[in-house]
């Protein structure tokens, strides 16, 4: 880490191993990075708990197999009881039981022994950079600083409000929603709103929007360090709803350029020059996604009346429950309802036991139409069904939310718009 802030202050590292060995090697491999400090190592759960109290890590490097207190039931009391201590879980096996036992009980990162030093660091570089946000969020919320000594909360600026969308399972029409939404809320009183494609390999915003762009979300990177409103504005691409997108790559390779705390870090930056921020993700708990629900206001999880959409729902909600969101920020979207199927609204509810906030109908062929003519529903159909509902789903976000629209600084105009021009099945790009 070379910038400034990070020369001001090392990560601070809590080693927690049963294997003196082991410990001893990890403190070897971290003692050359001159942005990191070992504070303390500890061989059980317990010396764990006590030492991230009188230690204050950043950082737990957690072994998950420990006599008396294994590193599970230590992963949950610390994330517990000191926020932002983020955890680190090593292991020997890569099973994927542990690795969902770990993210329940709130580990932030999952490493398979035997790693290599490289891998060792930047994992907790990365983990360190997610936990930054977080940690200023709890700061502003007035939540004592248990877990860090030396951060200063980062000056209040004015900002919008970001919803998520997001569904553990592919095909339950989430880019579908979230392009809609994006003008939905946009239309209703004016509200600055900007799409963000965090689907970074197959994002289909551009698609969905019938857009072609020279640039995308990989412009920024080069400058993330220095972001600023003219630079983000050079790279939104404006749609003529009033929706401006922040479009995935144009190749799926160029996906890896992105990290998350790239994304986190384009994401505030958003926040302050627009009343709404959407975002949609992938079916993945990948870190990227993770950051970026870590802040935000509401997470519109999607799911389909099919026993497999629901079981992953059901399954996300433990997630949120381990990370302790707040009740209120994630809210279950059923997508393609049909009174004619099988499974109806109530057994969803029975099943997930989270109340269902939206219902979206089944519309394919408004959906399908307007996938292939790259004009969404509520902009081309706004009578539909289908437009009507997600309407209604942006009535009760604003309800919810309310920023007040306008009330943020202006967003210069990208330099350029799109070029007009024919493209797949005749379509104007």
């Amino acid at each position: 880490m070379t910038d400034a802030g990070s020369a001001q202050r090392k990560i601070r590292v809590l080693i927690v191993d049963d294997i003196p060995e082991t410990r001893e090697s990890l403190r070897k491999l971290l003692y050359f990075e001159s942005d990191l400090e070992v504070v303390g190592t500890a061989a059980s759960g317990e010396d764990a708990v006590r030492q991230t109290r009188e230690t204050r890590p950043d950082i737990v490097l957690m072994d998950i197999n420990m006599p008396g207190m294994d590193g599970i039931t230590a992963t949950e009391t610390i994330t517990q009881k000191f926020p932002y201590a983020q955890v680190i879980m090593m292991s020997v096996q890569a099973d994927a039981d542990y690795l969902r036992r770990s993210m329940l009980a709130g580990a932030r990162e999952f490493l398979t022994k035997p790693f290599t030093a490289d891998d060792l660091v930047s994992s907790i570089r990365r983990v360190y950079e997610l936990g930054l946000s977080r940690r200023v969020s709890l700061e502003q919320a007035g939540v004592p600083v248990e877990g860090v000594t030396g951060v200063a909360a980062k000056p209040a600026k004015p900002r919008g409000k970001l919803i998520t969308v997001f569904s553990p399972k592919g095909g339950t029409g989430r880019s579908t929603i979230a392009v809609n939404l994006a003008i939905a809320l946009q239309g209703l009183a004016d509200y600055k709103v900007v799409l963000v494609d965090a689907s970074l390999q197959f994002g289909d915003v551009a698609v969905l929007l019938n857009l072609q762009a020279a640039r995308s979300i990989v412009d920024l990177i080069p400058q993330i360090k220095d972001l600023d409103s003219d630079m983000i504005a050079g790279v939104l691409t404006p749609h003529s709803s009033g929706v401006k997108a922040l479009l995935a790559p144009s190749r799926p390779e160029l996906a890896d350029l992105v990290a998350p705390e790239h994304l986190k870090a384009i994401v505030q930056e958003l926040l302050t020059l627009f009343d709404f921020v959407i975002v949609d993700t992938w079916a993945s708990l990948h870190d990227l996604v993770l950051g970026i629900l870590d802040i935000s206001d509401r997470i519109l999880l999607i799911t389909t009346p099919d026993i497999p959409s629901i079981k992953n729902a059901k399954l996300f909600f433990e997630v949120t429950d381990a990370l302790q969101y707040p009740e209120e920020r994630a809210m279950l979207i059923i997508n393609m309802a049909d009174r004619r199927g099988a499974i109806n609204v109530r057994d969803i509810e029975a099943s997930i036991k989270h109340p269902v906030a939206a219902k979206i109908p089944l519309d394919e062929r408004s959906a399908i139409q307007a996938a292939n003519e790259g004009v969404p529903v509520v902009f081309g159909n706004r009578k539909s069904p289908l437009a009507q509902a997600i309407t209604d789903l942006a009535q009760t976000l604003v309800a919810e939310l309310a920023p007040k629209p306008a009330e943020q600084p202006e967003t210069p105009e990208p330099a350029s718009a799109p070029k007009v021009r024919r493209g797949l099945f005749g379509r104007t790009t």
